[in-house]
């Protein structure tokens, strides 16, 4: 009996302007290998009964993206110690019968880095924007990678002190209004808000004390270079734009479901900001 092609997915609410089906059929075909992925719209209501059917469906697994990483985590047999820890999961795949749940976020953000700025593993001190789900993984990146300082520096003070209380010693908050006084020590400023992003405001804080030694990155990568990014390159920073996150997190996921480790590379990214560009 012929074995059927695998099928994987990413799934969402909402799920259409995701550019994860772009990606893995462009590696799919790059390969020939005989699969599919596509985009499924799966409300919050329905997760549940969609995670436990995908077996019978027929799936090999597939991308969870928002609302629904918290969840995925919760409802996979078989956890890996950084989706533990992060608390969320945008992989799922299926293991010796059982469905696997991991986060790749946070190693497409440091696989990322060490493409567009080599020796930030170096560093020592972090200023992240931001208390979400991104800024978890982004964390949990800069733990792994040895930083011993890490500010999280958000609106919501309890958001961030609940953060900083989940990650443990090294991780402390600081007030919005306080940034300004973090940007001269710092070594690695990372935003994973969604400020900066096409059609959100833009950030509302000074760069003044930003030196030029320090890298700063955004999560952010519609537009390509945000205004911080712009800001921050004007004052002689190197800037990471938060496309290469995006390309790097889906690796790991492609190589699970279609058993080829993929590549990143420049013809892939060329394609995402062609795509990007049309769908301004």
């Amino acid at each position: 009996m012929a074995e059927h092609a695998p099928r994987a997915f990413v799934c969402g609410w909402p799920i259409t302007h995701s550019r994860s089906p772009l990606i893995h059929r462009y590696w799919l075909a790059e390969h020939r290998i005989n699969g599919s992925y596509d985009a499924v719209a799966v409300d919050p209501a329905g997760f549940d009964d969609f995670v436990g059917g995908l077996r019978e469906a027929g799936w090999a697994g597939g991308n969870v993206t928002i609302p629904h990483k918290e969840r995925a985590v919760a409802l996979a047999e078989r956890r890996e110690a950084a989706a533990e820890r992060i608390g969320a999961a945008n992989t799922l795949w299926f293991e010796n019968g059982r469905l696997h749940a991991a986060n790749t976020d946070w190693s497409g953000f440091a696989a990322n880095l060490d493409q567009g700025a080599p020796g930030w593993r170096d560093r020592e001190r972090a200023v992240v924007l931001g208390a979400g789900g991104a800024a978890r993984a982004v964390i949990h990146a800069l733990q792994v990678a040895g930083y011993r300082q890490i500010a999280i520096v958000n609106r919501t003070v309890e958001r961030a002190q609940a953060l900083a209380a989940r990650f443990g010693d090294g991780v402390g908050t600081a007030p919005w209004k306080g940034l300004g006084g973090l940007l001269a020590d710092c070594d690695l400023l990372v935003n994973t808000t969604s400020l900066g992003m096409e059609g959100a405001p833009g950030h509302d804080f000074d760069l003044a004390g930003l030196g030029d030694r320090t890298i700063v990155t955004d999560i952010v990568y519609v537009p390509l270079v945000t205004p911080l990014l712009a800001q921050a390159a004007a004052r002689g920073c190197v800037t990471v734009d938060g496309l290469g996150m995006l390309l790097h997190q889906a690796v790991p996921g492609f190589e699970a479901w279609f058993g080829v480790r993929p590549q990143v590379t420049d013809a892939l990214r060329a394609l995402v900001i062609a795509d990007m560009e049309r769908n301004k």
